[in-house]
């Protein structure tokens, strides 16, 4: 009897805060993932020195970074704003990507915030198919927003359902 087909199980991957230690590893995966708007070495250090980014990573056991994803915030606003995310072209499709979406959701939370916003390459076909499977929804468009001359499409999750006021 054949064994049936299974999809990639989910994969061993814990997701933690960055370090510096993580630098070299970072780089590598933004010339990986990303062929235009790639993050420097030195905004991935200010990213993980800002007390106003979250920088996260997802490490598989034996320690490779299966991706990232960085969030940011800003003092006057309850939207938090996921800046990027990225998933090592080999863990495509095992769960990575839910998982940190999953993460930088809670992250938001904890730290006051009622929705996440993001850009996403209006080409990004994948991307855009995970957002919506999360609950994001498209609110707008950045023209020319990429370095190729790409528009954005933004999205947004409400993460706290608002609380009706009583009258």
């Amino acid at each position: 009897m054949a064994r049936p087909k299974h999809h990639h199980p989910a994969p061993a991957v814990r997701i933690r805060t960055a370090k510096e230690g993580d630098i070299d590893a970072l780089m590598q995966l933004e010339h990986r993932v990303f062929d235009i708007d790639r993050l420097s070495r030195r905004s991935l250090r200010r990213f993980l020195r800002a007390p106003s980014a979250e920088l996260l990573v997802a490490e598989e056991a034996d320690g490779h970074l299966a991706g990232t994803a960085i969030l940011l915030f800003r003092p006057s606003s309850k939207a938090a704003r996921l800046y990027s995310i990225a998933v090592a072209p080999d863990m495509s499709g095992r769960g990575v990507a839910p998982l940190l979406l999953q993460h930088a959701e809670e992250l938001a939370v904890k730290r006051g915030c009622g929705s996440i916003r993001l850009e996403v390459h209006q080409t990004n076909h994948a991307a855009i198919a995970r957002y919506g499977k999360s609950g994001y929804r498209q609110f707008g468009r950045r023209q020319s927003y990429y370095e190729d001359g790409g528009d954005a499409l933004r999205f947004e999750k409400e993460l706290i359902p608002e609380i009706p006021k009583s009258t």
